[in-house]
C-alpha cells in the first residue's frame, strides 16, 4: 500500500500539494485534474522525487528517502521519454537501474538482454537510443522500469504524444502488467478502466471514487472552463 498522512508540498513559497491523506491499495488507479492541479508533483512525491514539506510518506512500507529502498518499490515513466533516457544504447539504459540496484555491470547487462528478448526486442539491444522513434524512447522507459521489478508503477501522462497504433499497443502491455498502476492524465478515457479515480484541484482532493462517479463531474467541470478565458489570469 502507499499511505500519505498530511503530506504536502510547499514550493517558493506556494503551496502545491495541501496536506492530503491517502491509503492507495487499488491494482489500477487514475489521478486527473487540469494542467497546474498538482498532478506530476503528487506523482514525484509518491516517487520519492521531491521531499514532502510536512506530513509523511510510506511506500510498501518503505520511506521515500531511502532511494535504494524505493527502487524496488516504485518506478515512474515520465511524459518525456528524452528527459529519462541517460545512456547511448538501449542495453545500457536498462542496466543503469540493475547497477544502482547493486548488480554487477555483467549481470545487469545480461538482465537487460534476458528483458529485451522477453519482449521480442533483442535487436534493440546496441541500437543508439537516439536512433529510437517517440513510441520506442517511451517504451524503452517502460522496459528500463520494469527490469528493476518494482510493486508500483507510476505513468506521468503515458499517451502523450503517441500515434494511435503506438497508445493500443503501449496499453496493452500495461493491462497485462501485475504491478499496481497510478497513471496521471487529463484526458477521461485514459483512466476510465481504472479501479479508482481521484480528482486533483489546486493541490486537494476534488472527488475520489469509481470512475462512474468520478469522471462525469470532472468532464462537466472541464467543459465549464472551457467555455470561459479560464487561463488568462496569471497564479
Amino acid at each position: 500500500m502507499i499511505a500519505l498522512h498530511t503530506a504536502s508540498v510547499t514550493l517558493q513559497g506556494r503551496e502545491i500539494i495541501a496536506p492530503l491523506t491517502l491509503n492507495l491499495t487499488e491494482n489500477r488507479i487514475g489521478i486527473i485534474g487540469r494542467n497546474g492541479s498538482g498532478k506530476t508533483t503528487l506523482l514525484r512525491l509518491i516517487a520519492g522525487l521531491i521531499p514532502t514539506g510536512g506530513g509523511t510518506v510510506q511506500v510498501h512500507g518503505q520511506n521515500t528517502d531511502d532511494r535504494r529502498a524505493m527502487l524496488g518499490a516504485v518506478g515512474i515513466v515520465f511524459q518525456n521519454p528524452d528527459a529519462q533516457i541517460l545512456f547511448p544504447t538501449v542495453a545500457e539504459e536498462i542496466a543503469f537501474g540493475l547497477r544502482q540496484m547493486g548488480q554487477t555491470a555483467g549481470r545487469a547487462r545480461d538482465a537487460a538482454l534476458a528483458l529485451l528478448a522477453a519482449e521480442g526486442r533483442a535487436h534493440w539491444a546496441d541500437a543508439p537510443t537516439h536512433t529510437l522513434s517517440g513510441g520506442q524512447r517511451h517504451y524503452l522507459c517502460l522496459l528500463s522500469v520494469l527490469a528493476m521489478a518494482p510493486k508500483t508503477i507510476l505513468l506521468d501522462e503515458p499517451f502523450a504524444g503517441l500515434d494511435l497504433p503506438t497508445q493500443i499497443r503501449f496499453a496493452r502491455r500495461l493491462a497485462a502488467l501485475p504491478q499496481q498502476i497510478i497513471t496521471i492524465s487529463h484526458d477521461p478515457a485514459s483512466v476510465a478502466g481504472a479501479a479508482r479515480v481521484i480528482w486533483l484541484e489546486g493541490g486537494r482532493v476534488q472527488a475520489d471514487g469509481p470512475p462512474a462517479a468520478v469522471l462525469p463531474d470532472f468532464t462537466a467541470a472541464m467543459q465549464d472552463w472551457g467555455a470561459v478565458d479560464a487561463d488568462t489570469d496569471l497564479s
